[in-house]
């Protein structure tokens, strides 16, 4: 449980400029068109609504496609994240698409001790929830960053997706992993990464925790924001489970068979009304 940042970071480091490199992330196409989004922060679009001006934080940004995104929607950017080697790449990609972004380098949990003020939005999108073992403790993190009337938005893959059984081949959609936090981790050593590239990777092992929804939103309030948005979907940014899914037109992905049984992903939002 100790060493799960380093290991967790190892990882991380080890995947960065692979995924830099790999068409799985629009780098190259946000450098050449100065009006493109990613399609993760185009699909936030209609919920997210106008930001512009906004002081913002993308928190566990990585290498920074959808803090560019965002970006170009008219905030004021920072982007955090841990990983060193995922820094290097969103600076990269910032410098070479003329973008004034703030990035550092912090563990979320620590987020509040190496950021300057209050934001008027945080930003986490998807899979960053499942590297945190503490759900409160990144509630109360998010509610120290946000000024009074500022917004959470989050939108990340649904905790019934993340505790399915991957590796089913059937047709049968089964749990097999924790639905709700548990205090060690699921411990995985997976050779590759989720997007198409060549590199071969050396740190291979990750710690990673579910969380129920009823846990986050308990956490959400708990910490002293109000609510003002939860809405599950059917589709997802990826091939979530490989064989038994189908590309859609804005380019995520759905369960082929009946995907009304799975909830794919969710977006939550809430609001600092006063002092937390």
């Amino acid at each position: 449980m100790s060493d799960y940042l380093t290991v967790n970071r190892a990882n991380w480091d080890d995947r960065a400029a692979a995924h830099a490199a790999s068409p799985g992330y629009p780098v190259e196409a946000l450098v050449r068109d100065p009006e493109q989004i990613s399609d993760v922060v185009r699909f936030d679009l209609p919920l997210l609504g106008d930001i512009s001006g906004l002081r913002a934080v993308h928190l566990q940004c990585h290498i920074g496609t959808d803090t560019l995104s965002l970006s170009r929607l008219g905030a004021r950017m920072t982007g955090l994240d841990f990983s060193g080697e995922s820094l290097k790449q969103a600076r990269i990609l910032a410098d070479r698409a003329g973008a004034a972004i703030d990035y550092v380098q912090s563990d979320v949990y620590a987020a509040r001790e190496v950021l300057e003020g209050e934001f008027d939005l945080v930003f986490t999108g998807i899979g960053a929830l499942g590297w945190l073992p503490d759900i409160k403790r990144w509630a109360r993190t998010v509610a120290s960053l946000l000024a009074p009337g500022g917004r959470l938005f989050i939108r990340e893959g649904h905790p019934v997706l993340w505790a399915c059984d991957y590796d089913r081949t059937d047709g049968v959609l089964a749990l097999s992993e924790p639905y709700f936090e548990q205090a060690e981790p699921q411990i995985y050593d997976e050779p590759g990464t989720y997007v198409d590239t060549d590199h071969q990777m050396t740190h291979t092992v990750t710690h990673e925790w579910n969380h129920g929804l009823g846990e986050i939103v308990t956490a959400v309030l708990e910490a002293g924001l109000t609510l003002t948005g939860l809405v599950e979907h059917q589709s997802v940014p990826w091939d979530a489970l490989p064989g038994r899914m189908r590309k859609l037109d804005n380019k995520e992905w759905q369960l082929a068979d009946r995907p009304e049984r799975l909830p794919h992903t969710y977006t939550l939002q809430a609001r600092r009304l006063s002092t937390v």
